[in-house]
């Protein structure tokens, strides 16, 4: 988002002294990775939420100590006591509840990716345009220490020029295949946008993108080896950022455990950097002076940085990078991988 955008999102939400969420969702990631982090930053906390099981609302509210609770999304979002909105429900849904929040003049933090697809990305930021309300993207990574580590290693100038960047990430089946059993959301395109390289290499792309600028060129192979389920579970891309770096890109998720990666390389003419996305193994640094190892820990809950971050731009005090315009070039480069323009 340009600075004369975020300028003018701070001078209208600088009165929000404290920010008072609503959550549309309430699943897993809101248990572990961010809904804790809410109450952890000062200024914020936790009024309401909603899902559409009454039990799981309840439940959730109860647990966590919030409130309110609903089953119904507008009913949330028109609460006067909520003054933002947390969207923590599957892909496909991301764009609809984004643009009723924003319609109603409250900002808006989604799970990653943005949208199920990049046409949805741009209706999110064509209304937050309208509205000048802003929207805020879950790409988390960027503010952990782990990735800023990464990230001061590369700006330093150690590894030369950078000539190469490759992702490579492979797993093994992790499906309960029994007759009967329903396919997790994640591995059905019409809700996730995809199959696992659309829930997992997002984060991959944004940080990229994060230390190079936009990727500006992409294309891939998709198919599918295991025959498990419809969706693509191999793929394989290519990739070009506006500085010229050139990139590329390997998943696959039924792989034998052998063969279990997580890798990103990064290659200068003096070096190589190697970290992880997702197990954070210890960053490995390799030139002619020999190989250093970092071994960074993040907090622990992993979005309190964002949440920080995006509570500190809607008081005015600072400023969140991860906006729903930089989100928008990850699903850009997506669907470009998939074939899906």
């Amino acid at each position: 988002m340009c600075s004369a955008r975020v300028s003018f999102f701070s001078r209208i939400f600088a009165s929000m002294k404290e920010i008072n969420w609503g959550f549309i969702g309430c699943g897993d990631v809101t248990e572990k990775k961010s809904g804790p982090a809410f109450n952890e930053v000062a200024g914020s906390k936790i009024v309401a939420v909603m899902s559409r099981s009454e039990n799981k609302a309840r439940s959730y509210a109860e647990r966590h100590h919030v409130p309110k609770w609903y089953t119904d999304a507008q009913q949330l979002i028109d609460d006067p006591d909520v003054n933002a909105i947390y969207v923590a429900t599957p892909p496909s849904s991301h764009a609809t509840f984004a643009i009723m929040a924003m319609h109603a003049g409250k900002p808006v933090y989604v799970e990653k990716p943005l949208a199920a697809t990049y046409d949805d990305c741009v209706r999110v930021n064509r209304i937050s345009e309208q509205t000048g309300v802003p929207c805020y993207v879950a790409y988390y990574r960027r503010y952990l220490p782990y990735f800023q580590k990464v990230k001061d290693i590369v700006k330093s100038g150690v590894l030369g020029k950078i000539v190469r960047v490759q992702i490579r990430l492979t797993s093994p089946l992790d499906l309960d295949t029994s007759a009967g059993k329903p396919l997790p959301w994640r591995l059905q395109p019409e809700i996730a946008g995809g199959g696992l390289f659309y829930d997992l290499a997002p984060h991959q792309i944004d940080l990229l993108q994060e230390i190079f600028g936009v990727i500006t060129e992409a294309s891939g192979i998709c198919a599918n080896r295991g025959g498990y389920y419809s969706a693509e579970d191999s793929v394989s891309a290519c990739f070009l950022f506006e500085n010229g770096l050139p990139g590329s890109g390997s998943w696959c998720f039924v792989v034998h455990p052998s063969a279990k990666e997580d890798c990103i390389e990064i290659t200068g003419e003096e070096g190589t950097l190697c970290f992880s996305a997702f197990s954070f193994d210890p960053i490995t640094l390799t030139t002619s002076e020999g190989t250093s190892t970092f071994d960074i820990p993040n907090p622990t809950y992993v979005q309190q940085p964002i949440i920080k971050a995006v509570v500190e731009a809607l008081q005015g005090i600072g400023d969140c990078t991860s906006t729903s315009e930089s989100a928008t070039s990850v699903n850009w480069v997506l669907d470009r991988i998939l074939g899906k323009f």
